[in-house]
């Protein structure tokens, strides 16, 4: 017997859509001579659905688009995810399909609610071991903790955080049970790294469970936020026989083998950096067609953030054209006129969709002018160069008249800085006007941990891509691209000493200076939000594995928890962003933090006596 997995790139309310890329994908997998066809946890309504779920109209659309498949499955057997409402309970299932006939539905029992995860808001765990009947237009259908039979292969479910409970999970009833088969349908947020502990998961429950297992996952930006990486694996006896390429530009991928234990399709796990991009890249693309807009336009400093985002848009159109093709390619994003693009389509599209900026100040370098420029031109950017030094002095002599004094950098240097970033955001806001397009905003994760950004000024944008990754990940990738992705327009942003340019050349403001070093950023902010590790308890854990004096140490985890906790109201203020790393600082979807608090006053006191 021939198996299918097949993961779809849904969006939440495109019940059409969402059907069709459901019956194409089954359509596909029969014509490949599949029986079973499995697809993953809440596809016909999308998983970042939110609080639609809790509607008593939107569960019970998805079950109308469930009846529309059923004659789908004619000849063959479809699971699909889908809400399902009983009374006041909202309950997450598969629905089984067979021969144009439902056979049942099956209700997760755990719900994911860590980090990026909120389910029980919306879903209620269904009860081990519990099966009732339901109502299914006029037809009762068994409902809860089943399992199904075809050909003689008895098998059964774990819906996505089902199989992460450790000696608790289904699978063990499962076993006891005797299935042979069992699939684990999911809506698992892509992080970087994160696939090597899937492969683990799925190898250690084939070995434990001694029977096959398979895994399928969503595809691509459902919503705005959360990037699905459309994984699908299976296996047996501790051993992966098949695993897919993640991260696709297509509308869904179907993957059919046989149901044997025997390696068929492997393909090689990839690096972090290659994850990052293709991660970045598919969320970009995702992003641009789903919100209809036109192009990106970006604020171009120079810099390594900017730049960053700058090489990733041209990532998505060199991605997306070696998988899609120009024709396809295009009437995703809406370009119709495909043809005009024939000659050089990834520098002509690159230069449709990416526009650029670099808004220079008296405090701005040439260096960083020059670094801008041939990075836009090397990627095929429109480029723009203004000066927004009247701007600022305009702002400037207005408040000075108010106050009656001048303003000087001793006494109002926050001010100073802050007024040449704000300064640039309404003249490349009304470039993104101008061009339909999203503006893309360029803080990093580090900046936002300390609130290193100036609000309304570089925050200012439409999607925030890499706000949840490390400066100094930044820093390594850039290097990482220009060599690996053949990005010689890098040369110049990887020369650079990463600087915000708001102060006067002669003051050699530096961003490590300002704050402290990136790489001891990322130790500190990992215990810190990710492990949930008080002051002291970093600083003791820090003594030990850095080569660090005692008190600088101190001071730096002290000027981190007080800027933290002064910044909250920043991150409640940021654009979204991708989840691509194990934890961000979004307090919309992984660290809630109050805004107003007494900022660890009496934990900092106690780490000055350590």
């Amino acid at each position: 017997m021939k198996l299918a997995l097949a993961t779809v790139n849904q969006t939440p309310l495109d019940w059409t859509g969402n059907l069709q890329r459901i019956i194409a994908a089954t359509d596909q997998a029969k014509q490949e001579g599949a029986k079973l066809i499995f697809f993953p946890e809440l596809c016909i309504t999308g998983y970042g659905s939110e609080d639609l779920f809790l509607s008593y109209w939107y569960p019970a659309k998805a079950l109308d688009q469930l009846q529309l498949l059923l004659p789908h499955s004619q000849g063959v057997t479809i699971a699909v995810g889908l809400p399902y409402r009983i009374q006041d309970k909202v309950y997450n299932t598969m629905a089984l399909l067979e021969n144009g006939k439902l056979k049942g539905f099956v209700a997760k029992q755990f719900m994911a609610i860590d980090g990026v995860h909120y389910e029980f808001r919306w879903f209620t765990p269904w009860k081990a071991n519990e099966q009732i009947e339901v109502d299914f237009f006029g037809a009762k259908i068994p409902f809860g903790d089943i399992t199904f039979e075809k050909e003689g292969i008895h098998y059964g479910f774990e819906i996505c955080e089902d199989a992460w409970r450790g000696k608790e999970r289904p699978g063990y009833r499962l076993c006891d049970r005797k299935v042979d088969l069992i699939i684990s349908p999911s809506a698992s947020h892509f992080a970087m790294g994160k696939t090597l502990e899937r492969k683990q998961l799925i190898e250690d429950s084939s070995r434990i469970f001694d029977c096959f297992y398979a895994y399928v996952n969503l595809l691509g930006n459902e919503s705005g936020r959360m990037i699905f990486d459309g994984e699908a694996l299976f296996a047996k006896s501790g051993k992966i026989l098949y695993r897919n390429q993640l991260l696709s530009f297509q509308d869904y991928q179907v993957m059919t083998f046989d149901y044997k234990d025997e390696e068929q399709e492997i393909t090689e796990i990839h690096p972090k950096e290659w994850e990052f991009t293709q991660a970045s890249a598919l969320g970009l693309f995702d992003y641009l067609r789903k919100s209809k807009s036109k192009g990106f336009v970006l604020s171009l400093s120079g810099g390594a953030d900017s730049s960053t985002i700058a090489v990733l848009v041209a990532e998505m159109v060199r991605r997306g054209l070696e998988e899609l093709g120009l024709q396809a390619f295009c009437q995703k994003i809406g370009l119709n006129d495909w043809e005009n693009y024939s000659k050089d389509p990834e520098k002509l599209l690159v230069n449709e969709l990416l526009t650029t900026a670099y808004q220079g100040t008296s405090n701005s370098s040439k260096d960083t002018l020059e670094s801008a420029q041939s990075l836009a031109e090397s990627l095929g950017a429109k480029f723009y160069h203004w000066t927004i030094d009247e701007e600022v002095s305009s702002y400037t002599s207005k408040i000075e008249n108010a106050l009656g004094r001048k303003l000087t950098w001793e006494k109002d240097d926050i001010t100073l800085q802050n007024i040449q970033a704000r300064a640039r955001s309404p003249i490349i806001w009304m470039l993104a006007n101008i061009n339909n397009a999203l503006l893309l905003a360029t803080s990093n994760r580090s900046e936002g941990d300390v609130g290193y950004t100036t609000m309304d000024g570089d925050t200012s944008g439409s999607i925030s891509p890499i706000a949840a990754v490390d400066k100094y990940f930044v820093l390594h990738w850039l290097r990482w691209a220009e060599e690996n992705l053949n990005r010689p327009g890098l040369k110049k942003v990887n020369s650079l000493q990463p600087t915000a340019e708001l102060r006067p050349s002669e003051r050699r403001q530096t961003d490590e200076k300002d704050l402290m070093p990136y790489s001891l950023i990322v130790e500190i902010e990992k215990l810190a939000i990710r492990d949930r590790r008080s002051p002291m308890d970093i600083y003791w854990l820090l003594k030990e594995e850095l080569d660090l004096n005692p008190e600088e140490l101190k001071g730096y985890v002290k000027k981190f928890f007080q800027l933290w906790a002064r910044n909250q109201w920043k991150r409640e203020r940021l654009a979204p962003s991708f989840h691509l790393d194990q934890f961000n600082v979004d307090p919309k979807t992984w660290y809630r933090f109050p805004i107003l608090s007494q900022g660890f006053s009496e934990e900092l006191a106690q780490l000055e006596k350590a």
